[in-house]
């Protein structure tokens, strides 16, 4: 064990050095949730879809609704307060605004109240729909000249089940991140191979075993780093909730690391060159990341482009860990998830034991 401990610590090391190979592994796929998560949870420009209840329909709700309806920032769908509920939850609109009985009768001692159902988690869209209403309810309280405020805006929770963009991207380039670790050490074995560092490996008292177990532990730490850092990000800065069971989360993603690094193993036994290995790679990364759901949900895809993504180990791993991590829509059972990965996994290593060459 010993041996086994140094020669682990010796390669990492080694790619600690190769800040070429630390980017791809570690920065890249960071960028990327930084990025997306910037475009997607921000509110910018975009009119918000709120449902719109008037409880009481008199010419003072009508202007009050037609002031919502002129705010510039909201898109109202009128319906019942069921209805608008039941709307809010499955994700159809973002809020629901409700008009009161009685606002004739209201008065100082007997105020009204505009109510705001809103979801705790989308702190943007809620500073938003709260401040229009506080502006329109002081707009109709300064209407009425020298009397006290008979209207005011109260907020009730109700949490939405929608999956939000940050959420559908958080796990997704986790995925991704898992699938470029694994392919990408293709790239290092066929480079040492190429160079006669592995031939001469081979000729030393180490057994093949522990050379090999000793890049599996390095890879794996470093999906272990890229999962902390990457759902750190994405809880911390962009809100997203983890629904799941945190160890369901670090099975998977040992299991994704483990698959893409038997893929990234069986390439490397058939290319002999390192510009063979990198061209390869990315002929195999590229349609991965395209087909397999991660920037858009996979039903978005064409027909006969989602049944070339249903052949790609990314599209389920992704798929599972949107599954445990925030309860995402899923392409296939999760049980099916994980089988596929665990034969991706079988398959590539016994290609590797086949045809794996250390000369």
């Amino acid at each position: 064990m010993r041996t086994l401990w140094r020669l682990t610590v010796a390669n990492v090391k080694s790619l600690l050095r190769d800040r070429a190979a630390l980017f791809w592994a570690v920065m890249f796929p960071i960028m990327f949730v930084l990025l997306f998560g910037a475009i997607f949870s921000g509110s910018g420009e975009t009119k918000i879809t709120v449902g719109f209840v008037n409880e009481e329909n008199n010419p003072a709700t009508a202007k009050l609704q037609e002031a919502f309806e002129n705010s510039g920032l909201l898109v109202l769908e009128v319906g019942t307060l069921e209805d608008e509920k039941q709307a809010m939850k499955d994700g159809q609109v973002s809020a629901v605004i409700v008009i009161p009985k009685g606002l004739l009768e209201a008065s100082g001692d007997n105020p009204a109240s505009i109510q705001l159902y809103i979801d705790p988690t989308a702190s943007q869209v809620n500073q938003i729909v709260e401040r229009v209403a506080s502006e329109i309810a002081n707009q109709y309280n300064l209407t009425l000249a020298g009397a006290p405020v008979v209207l005011t805006v109260s907020n009730l929770t109700l949490e939405s089940e929608a999956l939000t963009a940050a959420g559908y991207l958080v796990p997704s380039i986790l995925a991704m991140a898992l699938m470029q670790l694994g392919v990408f050490a293709c790239i290092p074995l066929v480079q040492q191979r190429e160079k006669g560092i592995l031939k001469r490996l081979g000729a030393t008292p180490l057994s093949r075993w522990q050379l090999v177990v000793s890049h599996v532990f390095e890879r794996l730490l470093v999906a272990i780093i890229d999962a902390v850092l990457i759902i750190g990000i994405g809880v911390a800065l962009f809100g997203v909730k983890i629904l799941g069971s945190i160890l369901v989360v670090a099975f998977l993603v040992l299991l994704g690391a483990a698959a893409f690094l038997a893929l990234g193993y069986a390439l490397a036994a058939f290319l002999r060159t390192e510009e063979q290995a990198s061209g390869v790679v990315q002929l195999v990364q590229i349609p991965m990341m395209f087909l397999s759901g991660i920037f858009f949900q996979f039903e978005f895809l064409p027909g006969f482009l989602q049944s070339i993504g249903r052949l790609l180990p990314l599209t389920y791993l992704a798929d599972a860990m949107r599954q445990e991590m925030v309860h995402g829509t899923m392409v296939a059972p999760m049980a099916m998830d994980v089988a596929i990965l665990v034969g991706w996994l079988v398959v590539c290593l016994g290609i590797t034991a086949r045809f794996f060459r250390w000369t």
